[in-house]
């Protein structure tokens, strides 16, 4: 890679690294940027998601002290979000590149809705006398290891994804439920990155711009995110998700 490619690529990653610890989709930033310089897409996925690793990583260290207190949900659901990314980085191993291309978008525009709806969802759950303690069963469960499948196999707007299932089924403080989605994107890309590792071929200058670039944003994107008020986040959650949609119907 030339040195202006490189700079870019790391630019990418900052800002990536940033957008995925308050919302998510910070893939819709440097997958394109590695197309742009000619990097195969297959490549570009795999070596994308091993450099976007250490961002969420350092997104979850900035959401630390919203984690207090959650050690059994993260549990639970980190079992599903390890067996979905574990499956979809095997899937884009073996699938071919649009495979989720035509359902992704409904699924993203599916997830504002929920964050959207959520403070009238709460209140239902409130009426009905349910105080969040299952974490939604096992429905919710189901849903966070379909979100780790997607995210496996290529993960943008994972994170909205995620927030969109949260909002829907547990009663819970937004800074709270976008901490918890933070650890889960985190082991997600994990089980991906060592697959890819093992099996598949890696541009490793690009994943190490990417990687530096993107835990530098991580910490700074949860230093600010974390003081979003939930009106403000629930918007911004809603435009990153609704541009995704559109830019993944339009590519």
């Amino acid at each position: 890679m030339e040195a202006l490619e490189m700079v870019a690529v790391g630019a990418a990653g900052v800002a990536a690294g940033g957008l995925n610890a308050v919302v998510g989709s910070g893939t819709l930033i440097t997958f394109p940027t590695l197309l742009a310089f000619g990097c195969p897409p297959v490549l570009a996925n795999v070596s994308n998601n091993l450099g976007l690793v250490p961002g969420t990583l350092s997104a979850a260290y900035g959401y630390r002290r919203e984690m207090k207190g959650q050690a059994r949900r993260l549990v639970r659901f980190g079992a599903a979000s390890l067996i979905g990314g574990l499956i979809g980085a095997l899937l884009l191993l073996r699938l071919p590149a649009d495979a989720f291309q035509a359902v992704v978008p409904v699924l993203i525009l599916t997830a504002c809705v929920l964050v959207v709806l959520q403070p009238w969802l709460n209140r239902r759950m409130k009426e009905r006398g349910d105080n969040g303690r299952r974490d939604g069963g096992v429905p919710l469960w189901c849903g966070v290891l379909v979100t780790g499948v997607y995210g496996g196999y290529f993960g943008a707007a994972q994170g909205v994804l995620l927030m969109g299932l949260f909002g829907a089924f547990i009663l819970d403080d937004l800074q709270r439920l976008n901490a918890a989605k933070n650890v889960l994107a985190s082991l997600v890309n994990g089980v991906a990155a060592v697959v890819f590792v093992l099996v598949a071929d890696i541009d490793w200058t690009i994943a190490g711009i990417i990687a530096a670039g993107s835990t530098v944003g991580g910490l700074v994107g949860a230093r600010y995110g974390r003081r979003l008020p939930p009106v403000a986040m629930r918007g911004f959650i809603v435009v990153v998700g609704v541009t995704a949609s559109v830019i993944m119907l339009v590519r």
